[in-house]
C-alpha cells in the first residue's frame, strides 16, 4: 500500500484499512486526565484546563508525570519545547517504560547544552532491562523556541522515533537474530526534567548553571492511537515507510546523527550487536 502510513496515520487511514473498530484514538488529551504528576512538588504545573504541562528544575529538584495508562503498540505523539538558553547539565526526557528487572523502554532524552550550541537528541532501546542501543542526533531548528511534536510508532515489527512527522531511526523486531524486541509488555509514558551535570554535557565537563534556574520545559497535545494487539490485522503490521518517508530518513541520518552504536566498532570489538545487521 503507498500511503505514508509513519508520516501520515490518521483515523481516515484506519477506515480505509478497516480497522476503525479496533483503536483507540485520544485528539488533544488532557493533562489533568491522563496523567499523574509523580514528583518536583510544584516545579510540574498544569495549565490552561488540562491543556498545557510544563515541568522546572532548579538546585533542589527535578519534576516528572507518568501516563495513567498503559500501552501496548500504537503512536504516540506529544509536543515539547524545551528549555531554552544556557540549559547545560539537564536532561529532558520523554520515554515509554514498563517496570521491573527485565523493563523495556523506549527513549527521547534531550541533552541540554551551553547558550548557541545545539541540544542533542539521544535516543535508546532496553528490551528485557538491556540497553546500550544509543543513536544520537542534532535537530534541524532550534527546539526552544516552538513546540515541535516527538512521536513513537511502535508495532510488532518495528520502532520509528520521529520528529515532526519526519523519521530519523527504525529499531526492528531483531528476534530473527536472538534479539528480544518490546512486545509483551505494555508501557507507560514518562516524562522528568533533571539534573545530569556529571555526564550530560560534553561528558560532564560543563556544569549545570545554577544562577539560570528554573529550567522549564513545556509540553502540549498529546495524542495516542492504539491498536489492541489481539485484533491487530497482518495488514497494520506490515506497514513499512513510505519512498518519501525513506529518502526523509537517509537525510536526517547522514546530515544530522552524531552517534550510531551500531557503527562503534571500538565499543565493540568483538563485533558489532547482531541487530545492527537488520
Amino acid at each position: 500500500m503507498a500511503f505514508s502510513f509513519f508520516g501520515r496515520f490518521s483515523v481516515l487511514s484506519l477506515l480505509a484499512l478497516g480497522l476503525s473498530s479496533l483503536v483507540n484514538v485520544t485528539f488533544g488529551g488532557n493533562f489533568y486526565q491522563d496523567f499523574d504528576i509523580t514528583w518536583g512538588d510544584h516545579r510540574a504545573k498544569i495549565f490552561n484546563g488540562g491543556q498545557l504541562l510544563s515541568l522546572s528544575l532548579d538546585k533542589i529538584s527535578g519534576s516528572g508525570f507518568k501516563s495513567k495508562k498503559e500501552y501496548l503498540f500504537g503512536r504516540i505523539d506529544m509536543q515539547l519545547k524545551l528549555v531554552a538558553g544556557n540549559s547545560a547539565g539537564t536532561v529532558t526526557a520523554y520515554y515509554l517504560s514498563s517496570l521491573g528487572p527485565t523493563h523495556d523502554e523506549i527513549d527521547f532524552e534531550f541533552l541540554g547544552n551551553l547558550s548557541g550550541d545545539p541540544y542533542i537528541l539521544h535516543t535508546n532501546v532496553f528490551t528485557q532491562g538491556k540497553g546500550n542501543r544509543e543513536q544520537q542526533f542534532y535537530l534541524w531548528f532550534d527546539p526552544t523556541t516552538n513546540f515541535h511534536t516527538y512521536s513513537i510508532v511502535w508495532n510488532p515489527r518495528h520502532i520509528i522515533f520521529m520528529v515532526d512527522e519526519t523519521p530519523i531511526r527504525v529499531f526492528r523486531n531483531g528476534e530473527s537474530v536472538g534479539m528480544p524486541f518490546p512486545k509483551n509488555q505494555p508501557m507507560r509514558i514518562y516524562s522528568s526534567l533533571w539534573n545530569a551535570d556529571d555526564w550530560a554535557t560534553r561528558g560532564g565537563l560543563v556544569k549545570t548553571d545554577w544562577t539560570r534556574a528554573p529550567f522549564t520545559a513545556y509540553y502540549r497535545n498529546f495524542k495516542v492511537q492504539s491498536i489492541s494487539r489481539s485484533t491487530m490485522s497482518d495488514e497494520w503490521q506490515s506497514q513499512e515507510l513510505d519512498a518519501n518517508s525513506q529518502r526523509r530518513l537517509r537525510w536526517v541520518q547522514k546530515n544530522y546523527m552524531i552517534y550510531n552504536y551500531c557503527t562503534d566498532r571500538k565499543r565493540f570489538p568483538q563485533g558489532l550487536p547482531p541487530e545492527c545487521r537488520l
